[in-house]
């Protein structure tokens, strides 16, 4: 692919006009290619583009090869307008991407004595010795911006090229996420602002709960594939809980926004009180929303769930507002002892039943002296269920001061995803009871 690199910046004229400019994020590093590293500097970016009205098409990682990273760009060249590396700017041997972002753009790297300098200067103020291999971190790319770092040794660079005829923009910054964030906040985001079109991005995350994902995207795949003009993605997220990303370009913030909300408006029709958040919220949260607005407080009694709901409870700040707290009942003689459950209730239907769920719910109530008590039993596996009572049946018991609601479930999989359906289960029964 040939390639011209201007010097500076270049007119926003010569930006190829488009309904949108895309990039490409590339991290650098073999070991976010194993489990125990993973690359978050991109969700830092993907948000910091968004809000320029560039949308990331594509997000690579690559380990430290240098043959690797030289495909890497020429395939994100290929297909962004902007391509940004994370890392490999250091002054180790398997620090590699000046080298190959210069061969692949077929030019030479240049000792900057400024940056050398500079080097030498930030080393002696430290009172360390610099070692002799830091003086590649003062290699530049033939007509390159050099984008200096506060915070550590790694200067970041920028270069603005042509291909094709396309303008397109390479930038370099370093790995480590506190030196990236400032970089690219101090020195890339004018940059990139001055040569994006004038686009903006508005998103919006509708939640809906104890839908499955089929069923879901099947009423909602009715409604948005008639609205072309916004991005629909739909994902699974917690068990239970199903998710519609709206995104929409525009070139105003007003107009991305009317056209989100019409199509958020449209789902919310379709699905009803079934959508809990049109903001991102977690269903913990708008309990607790809804909890704080009617003045009341919750206590639970959990058996299968093992604590899991008060967990996801008091992982919202400020939960002691409502939540009065609770207790794990797994043996027997404990739902009677903390909840009040009738010993012969658990002998004559079983602990896994609707009594002892409404049991417990109303039980834990009383004791708490909580407006709302809740209740969960059931078999999460992967022993210990029969043919009568099999894995993954699970009781849930909503109780107020006028009824008991229970509801009674089988979920599927492994012990993990039935215990997570049942807290989120019992989750929407209490936002359903408080609306």
């Amino acid at each position: 692919m040939p390639f011209s690199i201007l010097p500076g910046a270049f007119p926003r004229s010569r930006w190829f006009k488009l309904l949108g400019v895309n990039a490409e994020t590339i991290a650098v590093g073999t070991e976010l290619l194993t489990p125990f590293r993973q690359d978050t500097n991109s969700l830092f970016l993907t948000s910091k583009l968004n809000e320029l009205g560039i949308s990331v098409d594509f997000k690579t990682v690559v380990g430290d090869r240098r043959a690797d990273l030289v495909n890497a760009l020429q395939v994100a060249l290929a297909r962004a307008d902007i391509v940004i590396f994370m890392g490999g700017l250091g002054p180790t041997e398997d620090d590699l991407t000046r080298e190959a972002v210069a061969e692949a753009m077929h030019v030479e790297l240049t000792r900057s004595p400024e940056l050398v300098t500079r080097l030498e200067e930030m080393f002696a103020a430290r009172k360390m010795k610099m070692a002799e291999n830091n003086l590649r971190q003062a290699d530049v790319i033939a007509g390159a911006e050099v984008l200096l770092n506060s915070r550590g040794s790694a200067p970041g660079q920028f270069l603005y090229v042509v291909m094709e005829g396309k303008s397109k923009a390479i930038v370099l910054l370093p790995g480590p996420p506190h030196e990236l964030f400032a970089m690219f906040e101090g020195q890339c985001i004018e940059r990139l602002r001055k040569i994006a079109p004038q686009r903006h991005i508005a998103v919006r995350v509708l939640k809906i709960a104890m839908v499955p994902e089929s069923h879901a995207d099947k009423r909602a795949a009715a409604i948005y594939t008639h609205h072309a003009d916004v991005e629909t993605t739909i994902l699974a997220g917690t068990p239970g809980e199903v998710q519609l990303h709206l995104r929409a370009q525009a070139e105003s913030l007003e107009e991305a926004r009317n056209r989100v909300d019409t199509l958020t408006s449209l789902l919310e029709d379709e699905f009803e009180d079934t959508v809990f958040s049109a903001q991102g919220e977690s269903l913990e949260q708008i309990v607790g929303y809804y909890l704080q607005m009617r003045g009341a407080t919750l206590a639970v009694a959990e058996s299968c769930t093992g604590g899991l709901l008060a967990e996801r409870l008091t992982s919202v700040p400020g939960s002691s507002r409502y939540f009065l707290g609770g207790a794990v009942v797994y043996h027997n003689a404990l739902k009677t002892m903390l909840a009040g459950v009738p010993p012969l209730m658990i002998q004559e239907h079983g602990a896994v039943s609707r009594e002892v769920a409404a049991a417990l719910a109303e039980g834990i109530r009383d004791r708490c002296k909580s407006t709302i008590g809740v209740g969960i039993t059931g078999i999460a596996g992967p022993g210990g269920g029969s043919e009568e009572k099999p894995v993954g049946l699970v009781f849930h018991a909503v109780a107020d001061d006028s009824s008991t609601e229970v509801v009674e479930r089988q979920y599927p999989g492994d012990r993990d995803r039935i215990r997570n359906w049942a807290a989120q289960q019992a989750l929407d029964m209490i936002r359903r009871k408080l609306m």
